[in-house]
């Protein structure tokens, strides 16, 4: 696997495989795209996971509203974020995401799963702040920076899991 980087990048944001950007101008990197901040959710119940998703449980979040300026201030802890934009990953691409520095150097970091291929949605990840004296984040802040990777071969099947399509 190589990281798709340069006109083969553009190639592949030209046919979808990322839509609803706030501005590709600044969003679009030399080896990825930064998914910027729609919403952010504290978590409000316990989750569980299973083996086969029989007794899965996704936890419930509440809202975090933006202040009249666009901001919203968190404590440390852990956050579900979701991201302006929608993904759509062709079946000979997979893709990871790498939290941006200026996130990192704030004390705070994203946590992400792999977009597999054939997934389709507007993605949510994990948001932790460390730092002791919280973080500020403004309302679609670039968060992290997706990595588009092609694979040896297409994958026969796609993603059919529960999250195909999801906040769309």
């Amino acid at each position: 696997m190589s990281i798709i980087a340069g006109i083969e990048l553009r190639d592949l944001l030209d046919r979808g495989a990322v839509t609803d950007m706030v501005d590709p101008e600044v969003q679009v990197q030399v080896c990825g795209v930064d998914l910027t901040l729609r919403s952010v959710e504290l978590f409000a119940t316990p989750g569980a996971v299973d083996y086969d998703n029989r007794e899965r449980k996704v936890s419930k979040t509440e809202e975090i509203p933006f202040d009249e300026s666009g901001w919203v201030h968190l404590d440390p802890g852990a956050y579900l974020v979701t991201f302006n934009e929608a993904v759509s990953i062709p079946k000979d691409i997979a893709a990871l995401a790498r939290p941006r520095s200026s996130l990192l150097r704030s004390g705070a970091t994203v946590e992400t799963a792999l977009w597999d291929p054939g997934y389709r949605g507007r993605s949510q990840s994990l948001l932790v702040v460390f730092n002791p004296g919280g973080l500020r984040l403004k309302r679609n802040a670039r968060l992290i920076q997706l990595a588009f990777y092609r694979l040896s071969a297409t994958a026969e099947k796609g993603y059919e899991g529960a999250y195909q399509n999801e906040n769309l």
